[in-house]
């Protein structure tokens, strides 16, 4: 049976995802605050024919010092705001998407809709929003808030977010500016619409004051398993990042996923499904093992413990060497029961959980040779389990110039994965259709309206 050609991004949040990454030899530890850092990453990605860079975020340091002393080891506590470096980005490459998280808990839709739509102008097409309703105290504590809102507060909030944020995007039809000197008519006003929403959560009347984007709109990225969350990506995304750690899992997330699409009249070659990989890649087994073992003796416990803590909750009244129990007040659901069912699945210790936690920050971890990375990355597509994969390297720019060198050429010697971009736009190179406009041509005429 043939495979498609798998989709590729790259996560280049921090300085890699091994919690140790920043005291590898190698690795200039300042490296998250210099535009020359992420500018090499993106471009070494491009030349490798990448299919975007992401970045994830936070509005505030999440990280706790629980147990006392840990925050102080973490360097995931200084980051660049991720517009601003991407817009930068966009001058500095020509093909490769460019995807930010943004906040639809602590940001306004007016706010997301104009400065993603401004990227994709910038960039030529290439802007990608990856949609979160954000989880922490510490993000609310930083925006008038004591506690963070509730679960289905935040997420019934951001349903109705992102349906203004993508009719804030259909403000203006792609021929909607004449600029006809002649006449003096620098747009058709039969092709701007002004939206006009008022809902539960938001009032927001438009229009957008920037143009249709080359894309149509940017393309909408989701990350997440809970019901809510699936519910949004099967309405709207375009792209979802997911975190399971088996194949089986993965195929029944993959599955229960695309289903729901045909409610939404969307059809599955609508939505990518890219599961997180974490890839310690060697010439050897040997080889790969070192680099993984090397990266792990380098983790202090204070700080693997505190790991552990900010994805299933305060594990510290459990023995350490004991069994991983249920969750305690766990922040991000999803992560937390694929935490669980891993810990379940091996008989890990919480110890031996929060080492492999600190070896890819949740994600799934790899060992082996190019041979063996491809053989698992073939066999998700295959089974049904993966569109493609969001790579998260363990250290920057190291393991990525590893996977470029060794298990890009497998993947292309097998026939899954590009020699060349297919376009110069994001939705191209995904092979994702053009979104039309959900209007046809009546738009309000604003010319004697006093308001």
């Amino acid at each position: 049976m043939s495979v498609t050609p798998i989709k590729l991004g790259l996560s280049m949040r921090y300085l890699g995802y091994h919690a140790a990454a920043w005291r590898h030899p190698d690795a200039d530890p300042g490296a998250a605050s210099k535009f020359a850092h992420f500018r090499h990453v993106a471009q070494t990605a491009e030349a490798a024919r990448f299919d975007m860079v992401f970045l994830a975020d936070g509005i505030g340091i999440r990280a706790k010092d629980e147990p006392p002393g840990s925050l102080c080891r973490s360097a995931q506590t200084a980051e660049l705001e991720p517009i601003t470096l991407l817009s930068a980005l966009a001058a500095a490459t020509s093909r490769i998407g460019l995807v930010a998280t943004a906040s639809t808990t602590y940001n306004e839709p007016f706010h997301v809709a104009r400065k993603f739509a401004s990227l994709d102008h910038i960039s030529g097409g290439r802007a990608g929003w990856n949609i979160v309703t954000s989880w922490s105290d510490a993000e609310a504590r930083n925006f008038n808030r004591d506690q963070h809102l509730g679960y289905t507060e935040r997420y019934e909030r951001a349903a109705e977010f992102v349906e203004v944020v993508k009719g804030l995007w259909d403000s203006w039809e792609a021929d909607a500016f004449l600029h006809d000197k002649r006449t003096g008519a620098f747009f058709d006003p039969r092709k701007l619409h002004v939206l006009e929403h008022r809902g539960k959560h938001f009032q927001v009347r438009g229009p957008l004051s920037v143009a249709r984007t080359p894309q149509g709109r940017p393309i909408l990225v989701q990350a997440g398993a809970s019901e809510q969350g699936l519910n949004i990506a099967a309405a709207h995304a375009d792209l979802v990042y997911s975190a399971p750690h088996d194949i089986e899992t993965a195929k029944v997330y993959y599955a229960d996923l695309k289903r729901r699409l045909p409610a939404h009249d969307r059809t599955a070659d609508q939505l990518l499904i890219l599961p997180g990989l974490t890839p310690y890649v060697g010439e050897t087994r040997q080889e790969a093992r070192d680099k993984f073992d090397l990266l792990n003796q380098l983790v202090d416990p204070v700080l693997g413990l505190s790991y552990l803590y900010g994805q299933m909750g305060d594990l510290s009244d459990f023995p350490l060497d004991g069994p991983v129990p249920e969750p305690v007040d766990a922040q991000v659901r999803s992560i937390a029961k694929n935490l669980l069912a891993l810990a379940r699945r091996d008989n890990l210790t919480i110890r031996q959980l929060y080492t492999h936690v600190a070896a890819g920050f949740g994600t799934r971890v790899v060992v082996g040779t190019a041979a063996d990375i491809v053989d698992e990355m073939e066999e998700w597509i295959r089974e049904g389990a993966a569109d493609g994969f969001n790579v998260c390297p363990p250290v920057l720019p190291m393991s990525l110039d590893d996977f470029i060198r060794l298990v890009l050429p497998e993947l292309r010697r097998r026939g899954l994965f590009r020699r060349e971009y297919e376009g110069a736009t994001l939705r191209e190179n995904l092979g994702l259709r053009m979104p039309g406009n959900r209007y046809d041509g009546r738009g309000l005429d604003l010319r004697n309206r006093a308001d």
